[in-house]
């Protein structure tokens, strides 16, 4: 399989499971149970998740390793900043906050402390395309996401981003489920509230034992890792430790992992765009269900204009391009 294989499978599953996951966003699974029972077919487009990754190779391919915050703050002034002529659409509490940081003149990393949002899992859902750009190597990934979570987050909202891109690196370099798992520990400290979920719900799994149904399971990880009196479900450690126990109980296969994260509810299209986006980059384009693919165009532009009319099979195109 070759790395342009792998970059638009990763890419194509990121968009599958942010669009799969989009209607069952802040549901809790009882709900998506009752309404779709499994939740399998995408029944319209994707969010803020699909264009800021777009967004985010846009960077990568601009600007390769020697990418800076710097950088980052100057694209969001130049391509993002003088679009938003409104209220800013679809975008996460994280960047919102960052876009008045930096109308206010501040510069990284300031624009990702001083708001009150640092944890959330928005450099998470846009951090594929940096493991993309990395194949095999983790550090050089999670370097690179984090300078640009440095713009928009800031401890664990910083870390979480840091797991999706050394999850994806590994995925990209090859290697098998549990050790993209334990790339993504490998890049965040242990002592960590990430990597404390993701060991909590990745553990929780193999207790269930094959005779456990899929609700019990859910159950179980929610047990394990959701701060269930918060109201808000845009927790990096929780998103990303939960993406990750999907991709181990589908075994990489995109499909499964995907209506499995997606089956978990909370911040579900960030789940599914993460897992999506893990299972993508280890199966390729093929691994991708065709049903899916079909339904994926290119993004509208209705969080980020800058990116509007952009399909992510030619991103990923540009991102293996430059490997």
């Amino acid at each position: 399989m070759t790395y342009r294989d792998k970059a638009r499978g990763c890419l194509l599953g990121l968009a599958a499971g942010d669009a799969l996951g989009a209607p069952a966003e802040n549901l809790p699974p009882s709900e998506i149970r009752r309404r779709w029972g499994r939740l399998t077919e995408i029944e319209g487009g994707g969010t803020d998740d699909t264009e800021y990754a777009i967004f985010a190779a846009s960077l990568l391919v601009r600007h390769g390793h020697a990418l800076t915050s710097a950088d980052v703050a100057q694209a969001y002034r130049r391509e993002i900043i003088p679009r938003v002529t409104g209220p800013m659409r679809g975008a996460g509490f994280s960047e919102l906050g960052t876009v008045e940081a930096l109308r206010r003149g501040l510069e990284p990393p300031l624009t990702g402390l001083v708001h009150s949002h640092g944890w959330s899992d928005g450099l998470a859902m846009r951090a594929a395309p940096y493991g993309v750009f990395c194949p095999g190597d983790p550090a050089e990934a999670a370097r690179l996401v984090e300078q640009d979570g440095l713009v928009s987050g800031s401890g664990e909202g910083i870390l979480g981003g840091r797991a999706v891109a050394g999850a994806v690196a590994a995925a990209m370099g090859g290697a098998p489920v549990q050790d993209v798992v334990r790339a993504a520990l490998s890049v965040i400290p242990a002592d960590s509230w990430t990597a404390r979920n993701v060991v909590r719900a990745c553990a929780t799994l193999p207790t269930m034992g094959p005779a456990s149904d899929a609700a019990e399971l859910v159950e179980a990880l929610h047990e394990a890792v959701v701060v269930r009196h918060y109201p808000w479900t845009d927790v990096a450690p929780e998103a990303v430790a939960l993406a990750l126990a999907a991709v181990l109980a589908g075994d990489g296969d995109v499909e499964a992992s995907v209506t499995f994260g997606v089956s978990l509810g909370r911040d579900a299209d960030t789940i599914g765009a993460i897992a999506g986006a893990i299972a993508g980059a280890m199966r390729g384009e093929s691994g991708v269900p065709e049903r899916w693919a079909d339904r994926i165009g290119p993004v509208t532009g209705k969080c980020l204009p800058v990116v509007a009319g952009k399909h992510v099979l030619d991103v990923a195109d540009e991102l293996a391009g430059g490997l």
